[in-house]
């Protein structure tokens, strides 16, 4: 894996890292309400572990959550 980054401005070279922060963005800050930002950590990562990775299907994943594909990428090794 390589680590790339995109320019300072240029939201369209990492289309994915922008769409997963519109994900995030719409499905969980705009609705909650957080008391700190402690609180805002530990609800965000709730967030990905208990909807994101395991919940919410994904066309490029051919509609499995994360998780399901992680699990069969796993035992196709």
């Amino acid at each position: 894996v390589a680590i790339s980054r995109a320019a300072v401005g240029k939201p369209e070279e990492n289309g994915y890292a922008e769409r997963l922060m519109r994900t995030i963005k719409e499905e969980e800050v705009d609705l909650t309400e957080y008391e700190d930002l402690a609180d805002a950590r530990r609800q965000l990562g709730r967030f990905l572990d208990d909807v994101y990775n395991t919940k919410r299907i994904h066309s490029s994943l051919g509609y499995l959550t994360p998780a399901e594909f992680e699990e069969q990428w796993v035992n196709m090794q």
